[in-house]
């Protein structure tokens, strides 16, 4: 399977958005590490810790803190720089934060992704975008069975129907407004890895009880979700995004998740692994019947293994095991930058 090309990201002049989130802060370390020249737009971190701050990731790109709800401040820090790829990672990604907060939600994921587009319409020299949306854009009736790039798209929760929106401003934007220049989405599944530290997300969660010495509490043990670590889903990211760039054939929308046949882990299972592994309490259930998150999600990522030949490389229980890893080692004294890249380069010297 191809592997990223740091040769194709070296020199490269890249926006990225949503770099003080956890995903975004792995991007930005990653795509420095390989020599890009890294520009971030983002809000400023929403919680404490965060990885942004405790990698000291303003010390290693250019970083601006801009909310894309208004289109001024995104057409003015944009406008003194030229950039040759774009990876729009900015969002609200929390489900029980859009249920609480729909309209917020719809402003940051839809119109602050067409903000964006409008500003990239006056860059010269682009020579890909991509719109991270979410494995959540699908129409999900809980059947089980595994999304492909062609199904409806839908939502049942405000966050999942702002991200299936987003999907049709990018190709609206792409088709009427960027002739030459490929732009794409890429639909990743549940991602887990170290330096998380979100609200409403199962290992930050996981993670929180086990040094507090408490239960984390479960609402729906029993659902299944694509689970992949940040270095898989990054590394598809990444890879389509050099296909895009040399590619006039590489596909503008493309799943990325587990492998195929790979080993389907629950929220319930995995609670199980991240508790062993910290040594933290068992989990406890507590049902919550207003909730409206699907219980099964599954992605075909089979296009990415055909058209880009990228398939993830760690299973969920590695995937788990890395990630534990490093919050183990971040609460025993060591730098959270020096583990994040240290994973990075295991990443990169797997076959």
């Amino acid at each position: 399977m191809a592997a990223v090309n740091p040769a194709f990201w070296a020199g490269k002049r890249v926006l990225l958005t949503g770099q003080t989130g956890f995903k975004g802060s792995w991007a930005a370390i990653w795509l420095s590490k390989m020599g890009a020249q890294v520009t971030g737009l983002a809000l400023p971190p929403d919680q404490a810790p965060a990885l942004f701050t405790l990698a000291g990731i303003e010390q290693r790109i250019t970083s601006r803190f801009v909310d894309l709800r208004n289109p001024g401040a995104v057409g003015a820090a944009l406008a003194p720089h030229a950039f040759d790829i774009v990876l729009h990672m900015a969002a609200q990604p929390i489900v029980r934060t859009s249920v609480e907060d729909p309209i917020g939600t719809f402003q940051t994921n839809v119109m602050g992704t067409a903000h964006l587009l409008q500003a990239l319409r006056r860059q010269a020299d682009l020579r890909a975008v991509l719109a991270i949306t979410s494995d959540k854009v699908y129409a999900n009736n809980d059947t089980g069975r595994a999304f492909v790039e062609g199904d409806n798209l839908g939502g049942k929760d405000p966050y999942s129907a702002s991200k299936a929106a987003a999907e049709i401003v990018v190709q609206s934007f792409a088709r009427s407004f960027f002739p030459t220049t490929p732009v794409g989405t890429a639909r990743g599944g549940n991602v887990i890895g170290g330096g998380d530290f979100s609200r409403d997300r199962l290992v930050a969660d996981i993670v929180r009880a086990a040094r507090a010495g408490e239960q984390v509490v479960l609402r729906h043990p029993e659902a299944t979700r694509p689970w992949q670590h940040v270095l898989d889903c990054l590394a598809g990211y990444f890879r389509l995004v050099e296909a895009l760039a040399t590619d006039p054939a590489a596909p503008r929308a493309v799943n990325f998740g587990p492998r195929p046949g790979g080993t389907e882990v629950s929220v319930g299972e995995l609670a199980t692994l991240g508790v062993e592994a910290l040594g933290g309490q068992p989990w406890r259930h507590e049902p919550d019947p207003a909730s409206l998150e699907a219980r099964t999600l599954a992605i075909d990522a089979t296009l990415a293994r055909e058209a880009l030949g990228f398939e993830s490389r760690l299973d969920a229980p590695e995937a788990v095991a890395l990630t534990m890893e490093w919050y183990r080692r971040q609460a025993a004294g060591e730098d959270a930058l020096s583990l994040c890249l240290e994973q990075i380069e295991g990443y990169e010297g797997r076959p």
